[in-house]
């Protein structure tokens, strides 16, 4: 393509010579160890390096332009296009490079603190449960016609983002769907994208060290609902439950479907309600009421919690034109989804399971639903991520403290901070209750602490990283997975998935 066909939409914060204007375009990178010649570089400003660094060596490598909101370093003798916003200007110009993809894909977004990748999971499955050719993104995997991806980020950028479109568009698909995470949004990963449907599933504390505040934390998620830089959606699919859903405003166009798990004079006006919910190990079941229409969801999902969730499937089925008994159909498909409430059975008399709460909300609401399912006892695990918001730390060793029997405060993601340190300001919420708490700061070892404590009857919850396969410390990465370890630790103790327990139960 010639720049100025990737140009009309793109502010720019100086002129453009006609005869860059006229440049081929043969690929656009924001990597420059990714740069092939006739690409556009683009060099963002960030907090730890500014890509005006890399661009001598995009050029070098041939690079036939550089875009940045950045001036043109001195001394630089290379075509320079200097733009309003880098970040506005990737995502523009890749759609116009791929040729607009989401235009031929129904195009669906999850945004929310809590719930979206089990979200994003169930409306992938219940769409390829209806014969469907489908592309997925979120925080576990991307899932392109089939063929699964290793996540890089929850979302990704633009470019990488459009790339995944135009491959699932032209292998035959029709929807895409993805987690809409609150930094892609303030970042301009997804602006300008013609969406079909946006959802939201709940917004409570997390982030607040990129965002400072909740309003601020607040507005990057309404973006999604407003357009974010595109047309408004067709429709939005928001949980009237959450206090904040009455302060996400849409277009005249968009159809607004509102769900809730509450009755009628609690939560009014909901345009769809789960009735007559029905919870335990076995999973949940409910009637979905939309118009005067009811429809039996079940789901081998388990929790309240995995309620909202099919709710938010359920109506984003309805906002694609299916028919309700067929997405009903499509949901109970979806058997399970990694590090979310995950069971490790390896014969023992007790439940174990791993899940990714890493909010005091989200560690409530996993261990309400490990409650549901009526245990003798209930031990949880939890760690808080270093380099976070510190005031969440309290409050979730609260949340633990006070909804179970027995903690174990370890260390999940200590980053740059000493471990001991999270820990403390962890057990300032948890000694606001009297539960017995047991600290050991290796995780490894606290898993093992935890699984000898449970015995028949009991449900052990190890939180925090779930589908996770890496613990990051202050110096490196090392290969971590909760799951992996709770089996190992498991079978150490002599149990084995066929058959009792060697050592005939638990450990006091």
């Amino acid at each position: 393509m010639k720049l100025r066909e990737l140009l009309p939409d793109v502010p720019l914060a100086a002129g453009l010579a006609d005869s860059l204007a006229e440049l081929d375009v043969l690929g656009l990178e924001y990597d420059s160890r990714r740069i092939a010649p006739g690409f556009l570089f683009f060099a963002f400003p960030g907090a730890k390096s500014d890509g005006r660094h890399f661009a001598a060596g995009a050029l070098a490598q041939g690079a036939v332009a550089v875009v940045s909101e950045s001036p043109k370093p001195e001394g630089l003798a290379a075509p320079w296009i200097q733009v309003r916003h880098g970040r506005e200007a990737l995502a523009v110009m890749s759609r116009e490079f791929y040729g607009r993809p989401d235009e031929a894909l129904k195009l669906t977004g999850v945004t929310g603190t809590n719930g979206k990748t089990t979200t994003v999971y169930l409306i992938d499955a219940m769409l390829r449960a209806c014969g469907a050719t489908t592309g997925m993104v979120g925080t576990v995997l991307y899932r392109v016609a089939g063929e699964e991806r290793r996540a890089v980020n929850t979302t990704p950028e633009s470019l990488d983002l459009m790339r995944l479109m135009t491959e699932t568009r032209d292998k035959g698909g029709s929807y895409f769907t993805f987690e809409v995470s609150s930094h892609a949004l303030a970042l301009r990963r997804v602006f300008g994208l013609s969406f079909h449907t946006v959802v939201f599933t709940n917004l409570t504390r997390d982030h607040l060290d990129y965002h400072g505040t909740m309003d601020a934390y607040f507005e990057a998620k309404r973006l999604l609902f407003e357009g974010a830089g595109g047309a408004p959606p067709r429709a939005a699919v928001l949980n009237a439950d959450n206090s904040w859903c009455s302060r996400i405003k849409t277009r005249e166009q968009t159809r607004r479907i509102t769900y809730s798990v509450k009755s009628a004079a609690e939560t009014p006006g909901a345009d769809l309600r789960a009735m007559q919910v029905e919870s335990g190990f076995k999973g949940v079941s409910f009637r979905a009421l939309h118009e005067g229409r009811k429809t039996r969801i079940h789901s081998p999902l388990c929790g309240l919690i995995n309620v909202y969730n099919l709710l938010a499937a359920f109506g984003t089925g309805l906002s694609l034109g299916l028919e309700p008994q067929r997405a009903a159909e499509g949901l109970a498909t979806l058997a399970a989804v990694p590090g979310r409430f995950e069971g490790i059975d390896e014969g023992q008399p007790f439940l174990v399971v791993v899940d990714y709460a890493h909010t005091d909300d989200a560690l409530r609401n996993v261990i309400l639903t490990a409650r549901g399912l009526k245990p003798r006892h209930i031990i949880t695990l939890f760690g808080c991520g270093g380099d976070r918001d510190r005031a969440k730390r309290p409050l979730m060793g609260s949340a633990a403290s006070e909804l179970s029997d027995l903690v174990v405060v370890t260390s999940d993601n200590p980053r740059s901070e000493d471990p001991l340190a999270i820990i403390n300001d962890a057990m300032v919420g948890v000694q606001r209750h009297s539960t017995r708490a047991i600290v050991e700061p290796d995780r490894r070892q606290a898993i093992r602490r935890a699984l000898r404590e449970a015995g028949p009857g009991d449900i052990v919850i190890i939180a925090g990283k779930g589908h996770e396969t890496y613990q990051v410390l202050k110096d490196r990465v090392i290969d971590f997975d909760d799951r992996s370890e709770a089996r190992a630790a498991l079978r150490e103790f002599g149990y084995h998935r066929k058959g009792q327990a060697e050592d005939g139960g638990g450990h006091s």
